[in-house]
């Protein structure tokens, strides 16, 4: 191989490498920015209040159930003919485990001089965890994939379908006991803004022989949840 190829290739293997860290770094961070949420008690984002009703529900760990209802959406996209990537399948898992491990490390709140910080850091960190997985580029979240599946199959607008979907989300959980609250509209109104900001923060550049190392996904037109 001659000189220019070996340093492509290093170049090519680094690339993954950032986009890998990105990936998990990301997806560590989302668990941790939910568990904080949690804590706060303040209202939760959209499917962490159901995730949190079925916990209440059935005795399992919010990060428990959190896998369960991630592995269940996924066999949603048989149906619908989306196809997982890497960064799909490591969701599932991935911000379970972390949001359990955060929230077993943390200790309770109480006062509002506690929770609410806490809510303001957890919708800032999640902001920025969205945009660090969704640009590594390795697809979308099994909810999101959920959303725009729906809406290649009805011809309805991503909006519309994400308004849906999450309004039944909301109010299921809430009726299962979930936490709905002020952090919930902050939440809502917030992250949209904040995710497409750290998009561009955390924008991952093309590999430098422009190959595709791993099939991407549509970091700009995402939906940005987990």
């Amino acid at each position: 191989m001659s000189t220019q190829g070996r340093l492509t290739q290093r170049l090519t293997q680094g690339h993954l490498v950032r986009r890998l860290a990105q990936l998990y770094l990301g997806l560590a961070l989302y668990g941790v920015s939910s568990a904080l949420l949690v804590e706060a008690g303040l209202g939760l984002e959209p499917w962490n209040v159901l995730h949190q009703g079925l916990a209440e529900l059935t005795g399992l760990t919010i990060g428990v159930v959190s896998i369960i209802i991630g592995a269940a959406v996924l066999l949603l996209w048989i149906p619908l003919r989306q196809r997982p990537g890497l960064g799909t399948v490591s969701n599932v898992f991935v911000v379970g485990i972390a949001l359990d491990g955060a929230l077993a490390l943390l200790p309770e709140a109480h006062s509002l001089a506690v929770r609410i910080p806490l809510l303001v850091a957890g919708i800032l960190l999640n902001g920025a965890a969205t945009g660090l997985y969704i640009a590594a580029r390795f697809g979308p979240g099994p909810r999101d994939g959920l959303m725009t599946g729906l809406h290649q199959r009805t011809g309805r607008s991503i909006r519309l379908m994400r308004t849906a979907v999450e309004v039944a989300v909301v109010v299921t959980g809430f009726a299962l006991g979930g936490t709905v609250g002020v952090g919930t509209l902050l939440y809502a109104v917030s992250i949209g803004p904040l995710a497409q900001l750290f998009l561009r923060v955390f924008a991952v550049p093309p590999a430098s022989d422009g190959s595709t190392v791993v099939a991407t996904g549509q970091p700009r037109r995402a939906i940005l949840r987990p």
